[in-house]
């Protein structure tokens, strides 16, 4: 059997390997890579060193970077300035609802995992995530005991300061958000679509 070499990768694949760095929130492990590309290890370090090589002589605003024992893309360092003062403006800005709906996820439910957050809203959270820690409110508190040791998410002091209150005790029961059974009933005879009688009487005539 041949062994396969960079060059004869096809370009789809290194756009993937792209695409997954890209989405990734934590440095990604050169054998995971290689099982999602489907890939020789040898060979995914060797794309990946290439693409970090190519992102420096052309100067972009980000580096691929091999760090605790993965890849991971990231903003260069001398570029640190202009970073922090975009984050430090987007303060200034509202919270999107996305954004509230999944703070309030992590307050009731952390620590909490990605992968638990985008079960409950049915999308990936992972941007809502970076803005919420590039705010403050949230923070990595620990790693999950289950396979893949995934970090889990709390809140943060700045979080509870903004709120006005001094702890999480101090939250309202999250009951006081979810109706009790009558109303749910209630809601479901509102909506609940009823025949027209005279459309009825006709429809039973013909």
């Amino acid at each position: 059997m041949a062994k396969t070499e960079p060059s004869d990768i096809a370009p789809e694949v290194v756009a993937a390997l792209e695409a997954i760095l890209l989405v990734a929130v934590e440095p990604v492990n050169v054998k995971l890579l290689a099982q999602v590309l489907e890939q020789p290890t040898s060979v995914v370090e060797v794309l990946c060193n290439r693409l970090a090589t190519s992102y420096d002589e052309a100067g972009h605003g980000f580096q691929l970077v091999k760090v605790a024992g993965g890849f991971r893309l990231q903003t260069r360092p001398e570029l640190s300035s202009y970073v922090e003062r975009f984050v430090l403006d987007g303060q200034q800005s509202r919270v999107s609802s996305a954004a509230l709906e999944t703070l309030a996820i992590i307050a009731y439910k952390q620590p909490i995992s990605r992968q638990q957050i985008s079960a409950i809203r049915g999308v990936d959270p992972e941007s809502v995530l970076r803005t919420l820690q590039a705010r403050g409110y949230i923070s990595e508190v620990s790693r999950d005991d289950g396979p893949g040791l995934a970090v889990l998410y709390g809140t943060t002091p700045l979080f509870l300061e903004r709120l006005g209150v001094n702890s999480l005790e101090d939250l309202p029961p999250i009951s006081d958000f979810v109706p009790d059974a009558g109303v749910v009933e209630a809601l479901e005879a509102g909506l609940r679509v009823v025949p027209d009688s005279t459309t009825a009487t006709a429809d039973t005539n013909d």
